[in-house]
């Protein structure tokens, strides 16, 4: 270490030892106050008899800074004087917020830039500095901020507001040059219209494409139009043969499939798994279970997580229909297996799952089901006519209506996971081929969550709404407000046991008014957000309990009415679920501000809040709404949850 190097490091530690003769100091670097300790403290000492040759002319508003020179070695000292000397040199950090701003790049660059006295905020009379202040050390991490001490909702009465005392204010200076800079470059463009571009035409997202007919010239259109899809879900077996392709067919496809197959086993032959890459605007996430590869095509923006959950999602399905055996032992007799044979038929279920992840899933965005809002006495009133009509072979009997649960039993050491009742109600109500059975089913399947090596058995029946469903327009709605039971056992000579049951319990439900309940909840639909907080900026939100998995949401209107207005409100959820979840991050609060909307992600570990308000929200009037939602949850747990369920 050279001496210089040493000299700084040395007073950086609040002492210095005395350089040789022959070094030279560069003072170049260190601050002018380290300069004059350095001089004095290895000056060379004087005789009283031997004056010291003049020092050279200092400015005059350092004079007060300089030491007589028949002292000993300087000792900082704070100045007697009231007012703060000028010091020549500026700082190179700033201690309060609002003498630097920094702006930082999704490429990890920084750029700092001083703000502007007009736009520095007034001081906040808020009581929470002092407690700051106050925090150990060990308390704050890197990824902390100040908004992370700011007070949440407390278990006594008062609840203060999310984000503490801090006022909505204007647009720091940040804000305003990185505004300016696009203008210059014209580069400024609405976040909501570049959404609004990927969303174009997004109906005929769903369109399906022709076959590739070999004597025509319409393969490079059918092509355009498959590249112009935003999402394909592909799975294909290692041994690159093709099992299911959301759009088009294999003849169309076939190239691509090949460039994918390749690509995974270049990684696996390196040793090294390829998990996703991007290309142009898509992102590709490639997730392998077992001898399949499952690869997620968005331009949606999804995060790599959420893609992986829903190709988790489509492997299941596939499970339901083999189990996990059956299909080990295909693969291991015969590598290159074609396994649509024996998937022959369940393409249906696949298309309408990958079809929901495409317009935007809450259940499987948030991994948690929704319940029907009815009252708890009556909730009890359903369960206890399931656990007084229950059969010896019944393992599980459920009562769903429109895709939402209204009751379960269960055994007392078993309950059904979540991604399982995600499979059955994507059968009984987004696909069509078990309703054209005629109401009345007898489906083996596999629940992957519950035992992926074996078959359970599930009676469906279900039961007509005495309601105008001629005069609804929308054949969607009329299929989403079916009521029906579900009754499932492990034993496959199990059909006529359950078939009784389900008619003596649906008797019994219409015998103490149960099913009138249930039908008046379905024609009254979800809430609006302003049944719960009257006046309230929110236009949706969705609360998760994270002990019960269970969410509730309004309705969706009137603010998102058509498919459209509701794939930029589940992209917005994505986004707030993507940032509250990432790897490092540990907030507790997510406040995000767009050109076209307002939205609060409030994670804790009992629930998990996301709101999504309108751009001319303030950030006061989002945080009170957040904090009544919350209330209003609490109080009305046991209405919008089952908690437990019946047991036996």
């Amino acid at each position: 270490m050279s001496n210089a190097t040493k000299s700084q490091s040395d007073l950086h530690d609040g002492h210095c030892d005395p350089p040789e003769p022959s070094a030279s100091v560069h003072t170049d670097d260190i601050p002018t106050i380290a300069i004059q300790e350095a001089q004095t403290e290895t000056g060379t000492h004087v005789s009283s008899e031997e004056k010291p040759p003049p020092l050279p002319p200092r400015p005059m508003r350092r004079e007060s800074h300089r030491q007589p020179n028949n002292v000993g070695p300087t000792v900082l000292r704070s100045p007697h004087s009231t007012v703060r000397p000028r010091l020549q040199a500026t700082a190179t950090t700033a201690v309060s917020r609002t003498d630097i701003h920094t702006q930082s790049y999704q490429d990890g660059s920084r750029e700092t830039y001083a703000a502007s006295k007009q736009s520095s905020p007034p001081p906040t009379s808020w009581g929470g500095w002092s407690s700051i202040r106050r925090l150990k050390s060990q308390e704050a991490s890197d990824s902390t901020s100040i908004r992370s001490f700011a007070p949440t909702l407390g278990t006594r009465g008062d609840v203060e507001s999310l984000l503490g005392g801090f006022s909505a204010q204007e647009q720091t200076s940040g804000w305003y040059i990185f505004d300016a800079q696009l203008k210059e470059t014209g580069l400024q463009q609405d976040d909501a219209s570049e959404h609004d571009r990927l969303l174009e035409d997004f109906d005929q997202e769903f369109e399906e494409l022709d076959a590739v007919n070999p004597e025509d010239n319409t393969e490079e259109k059918l092509l355009a139009r498959w590249q112009a899809k935003r999402k394909h879900f592909l799975i294909l077996s290692s041994a690159g043969k093709p099992i299911y392709n959301r759009h088009g067919d294999d003849n169309l496809i076939s190239g691509y499939i090949g460039i994918i197959q390749t690509i995974i086993s270049f990684y696996e032959g390196a040793q090294d798994q390829l998990k996703g890459f991007t290309a142009g605007q898509a992102r590709f996430v490639v997730m392998s279970q077992g001898p399949l590869y499952l690869v997620a095509i968005s331009k949606l923006g999804e995060s790599d997580s959420q893609l992986r959950v829903q190709l988790e999602a489509l492997y299941m399905q596939i499970l339901s229909t083999l189990t996990l055996p059956n299909l080990t032992h295909l693969f291991s007799n015969r590598p290159s297996t074609d396994l649509r044979r024996p998937l022959q038929g369940t393409e249906p279920l696949l298309s309408a799952l990958a079809d929901s992840f495409t317009r935007g899933s809450v259940p499987t965005l948030f991994s948690a089901l929704e319940c029907l809002k009815i009252r708890k006495s009556h909730r009890e009133v359903i369960n206890n006519t399931l656990l007084q009509k229950r059969c010896e072979s019944l393992l599980y009997g459920l009562v769903v209506a429109g895709g939402r649960l209204v009751s379960v039993v269960r055994p007392r050491r078993h309950s059904l996971h979540p991604s399982d009742l995600r499979l059955i109600f994507n059968m009984l109500f987004e696909a069509e081929g078990v309703k054209a059975g005629g109401g009345e089913n007898w489906i083996p399947l596999c629940l992957p969550g519950f035992n992926k090596n074996g078959y359970l058995y599930m009676y469906v029946s279900f039961l007509g709404v005495e309601e105008e469903d001629d005069q609804r327009e929308d054949a969607q709605a009329s299929r989403h407000d079916e009521i029906a039971v579900l009754l499932i056992s492990a034993n496959k000579e199990s059909f006529y046991d359950l078939r009784t049951m389900r008619d003596a319990v649906v008797e019994e439900l219409e015998n103490n008014g149960s099913m009138a309940i249930i039908q008046t909840a379905i024609r009254n639909g979800r809430f609006a957000a302003t049944d719960i907080v009257p006046g309230t900026v929110l236009n949706h939100f969705v609360y998760k309990s994270r002990p019960n998995v269970q969410f509730v949401m309004p309705s969706y209107e009137p603010h998102f009415p058509n498919s459209l207005a509701r794939r930029r409100l589940l992209s917005l959820y994505h986004a707030l679920h993507a940032s509250a979840h990432a790897k490092n991050a540990h907030l507790k609060v997510h406040h995000c501000i767009s050109r076209s909307s307002v939205s609060l992600a409030w994670i804790t570990p009992s629930f998990e809040l996301y709101c999504v308000a309108g751009s001319s929200a303030s950030r006061n009037a989002l945080a009170q709404s957040a904090n009544k939602v919350v209330q209003w949850a609490r109080r009305e747990e046991e209405r919008i949850f089952i908690i437990g369920g019946a047991v036996f």
